[in-house]
């Protein structure tokens, strides 16, 4: 079998050396991409991604004689020490310790590889997925459903199309000028008219004409082989199931700047993570502040509302969406919440009642996002509260962020397939 690829080449880059290249060192391009994440904001994710490995580590394996063993000629110029045909000792040794190494290690160059956007996704989200699928497994499996697919030639009796089949058969009788069995009939009148007459010539015309009108009927048959066409359906992939993820957000006036720029940058992380990866999720933004409203994702990123801090007031808000749009029985429900932890004292009972014994029940997966700058870490109203929730329910997990530079690995954490092989497993940032 001969395989043709036509894909075009991206501009300027060869798609199959590039992808073969790819494979290639993608083991090395793993370690490359994981030092580099460390550094990179979240904020470009949109683009590509420059990673830098060993020229060593491009090395392919060859087969060439050892220099350090046996003897061989060469013929070198000369210059004003040697003439022709004299004899240059082998170097002795050849395995001293030397000196005036690399103040960078081994000295070796590196060579600096741009990855596309896409290239870059790819292995940042290869192994990761959303958690616990427990209703219906969604991920990128599908069910087949069966669908029209026009017609085919061939097929059961039972699919046989009548309608289509007789609308081949009429356009082929058509173009081949059938005649028409009417046409027939009518010459045979004339003809028993001819013979009522007693018209010689009459009858042998029209005995010959009908001859050649029924010759004609016998060579294009009413129905052929050729005319049948069997309504076709296929198997086309169809989502299994529906999921929707909430995405919480706290915008008090306790959330300073630098706070909440952390939370968005989560936030946006995780857009693009379900955005890429399951395309029948349905994303609902919720903003609080002493009160709580569903908006747009430009308003939830971008909107300057702030007040005091009621977290029920966002789970009340949830719970009216869910049950508007989102039927338990029909949808996987899962909810990301960022706060700095703030909260007042007096809303502390309602928030945990409605989480613990309204939420949970009827989500999935439930992870709580704490940020903060670092001064009073796990000390926060919402931590305290939210920690004991963590050994009594399998689908909550909580984490802390504290720098940007934190939200990469607080991430994989939440959502790493690899550290989820049964339901008991929690990820979460213990203090």
């Amino acid at each position: 079998m001969h395989v043709v690829d036509r894909r075009q080449n991206p501009k300027a880059k060869s798609l199959g050396n590039r992808q073969r290249f790819l494979r290639r060192v993608k083991s090395h391009m793993r370690k490359a991409f994981a030092e580099s994440i460390r550094q990179r904001k979240i904020a470009d994710l949109e683009g590509g991604q420059e990673v830098s490995i060993s020229s060593k580590d491009l090395h392919e394996p060859t087969f060439h004689h050892d220099p350090k063993v046996g003897h061989r000629d060469y013929v070198l110029p000369g210059n004003h020490d040697y003439r022709p045909g004299d004899e240059i000792e082998k170097p002795s040794g050849g395995s001293g310790s030397g000196s005036g190494g690399s103040a960078d290690g081994d000295g070796e160059d590196s060579f600096v590889f741009a990855l596309t956007r896409e290239e870059f996704l790819d292995l940042f989200f290869e192994d990761l997925e959303l958690p616990n699928l427990a209703k219906r497994k969604l991920k990128s499996m599908a069910s087949p459903s069966w669908v029209r697919a026009g017609y085919s030639t061939d097929g059961s009796p039972q699919r046989l199309n009548k309608r289509e089949t007789m609308r081949r058969s009429l356009a082929r009788r058509i173009a081949l000028g059938r005649p028409k069995l009417a046409e027939v009939e009518a010459l045979q009148a004339e003809l028993q008219q001819a013979q009522t007459a007693g018209d010689t010539d009459e009858i042998a015309r029209l005995r010959k004409l009908i001859d050649a009108q029924q010759t004609r009927m016998r060579a294009v048959p009413y129905l052929e082989t050729v005319d049948l066409r069997y309504s076709r359906i296929q198997r086309v992939p169809k989502p299994t199931t529906q999921a929707v993820m909430f995405c919480l957000m706290d915008t008090s006036a306790s959330m300073t700047e630098q706070l909440k720029d952390m939370a968005k940058r989560f936030y946006m992380l995780l857009h693009l993570f379900l955005k890429r990866h399951y395309k029948a999720v349905e994303l609902v933004f919720i903003r609080h502040t002493y009160t709580a409203q569903e908006v747009d994702e430009q308003t939830f990123f971008h909107g300057r509302e702030t007040g005091g801090t009621v977290v029920s007031s966002a789970l009340e808000e949830m719970l009216k969406i869910v049950k508007q749009r989102y039927p338990v029985e029909d949808w996987n429900i899962y909810a990301a919440q960022a706060s700095d932890g703030h909260n007042f004292d007096h809303d502390m009972p309602q928030t945990l009642r409605l989480l613990e014994q309204e939420i949970l029940p009827i989500c999935q997966y439930y992870a709580y996002i704490e940020v903060n700058d670092d001064q009073w870490p796990g000390d926060s109203v919402l931590w305290h509260g939210y920690f004991p929730l963590v050994d009594r329910h399998d689908n909550f997990a909580q984490a802390e962020v504290a720098t940007a530079s934190e939200i990469f690995p607080v991430f994989r954490d939440l959502f790493d397939s690899r550290q989820r092989s049964g339901s008991s497993t929690k990820p979460r940032v213990d203090r």
